[in-house]
């Protein structure tokens, strides 16, 4: 939907009626979501560029400040597409607007910096324990992590430096490799 600021990126609200008065003017019934930036809150090192909040709060609109159509995907679905989109979003968290809180309250962490994914980030599993971690975490680049085609933690390996000694080629194609980005941009 329009913003009154065109400097502003669109708001997004998912429409739950449409209806036309007695003149014929078509007004919508939407329930908004709130960019991470909008909370109570504010953005957080873990929220993606895409990520969305779908709040509890609902209004009414003319159908003329509707600009377009755009997909937001549960935090589930949006992980497993291939291809990301201009128009693709997603929410993982629903927010009360009155009083700032979020359902639910507390999200699954990764790594040992312990923060929640970030679909925007790389992240490498370890073959051993089947965590997830950032690169920059366990003292690679992300060049370096999308060379490797196996990864242990240093939990998992034998001597602290063994998951930098993994970087060989499969022993056969059908092994699956676990650094690559779970999507690409289009």
């Amino acid at each position: 939907m329009r913003p009154s600021e065109s400097d502003k990126p669109p708001y997004v609200a998912r429409v739950e009626k449409i209806e036309a008065d007695h003149r014929n003017n078509v007004k919508v019934r939407v329930r908004w979501y709130y960019r991470p930036e909008e909370s109570a809150g504010g953005r957080r090192q873990f929220h993606g560029a895409k990520e969305l909040f779908l709040s509890d709060h609902y209004d009414v609109q003319s159908a003329h400040t509707i600009e377009g159509k755009c997909v937001v995907h549960t935090f589930k679905n949006y992980t497993k597409l291939e291809n990301v989109g201009a128009e693709d979003y997603f929410y993982r968290f629903e927010y009360k607007a009155a009083t700032g809180g979020f359902t639910p309250d507390g999200v699954a962490v990764y790594c040992k910096c312990e923060m929640p994914y970030n679909p925007d980030d790389l992240m490498v599993q370890c073959e051993g324990c089947k965590d997830w971690f950032h690169p920059s975490c366990m003292g690679m680049t992300i060049e370096d992590a999308k060379k490797l085609d196996r990864f242990l933690c240093s939990d998992c390996s034998p001597n602290e430096h063994a998951n930098r000694s993994l970087n060989h080629f499969p022993v056969s194609p059908s092994i699956e490799t676990k650094v690559e980005p779970k999507r690409r941009k289009r």
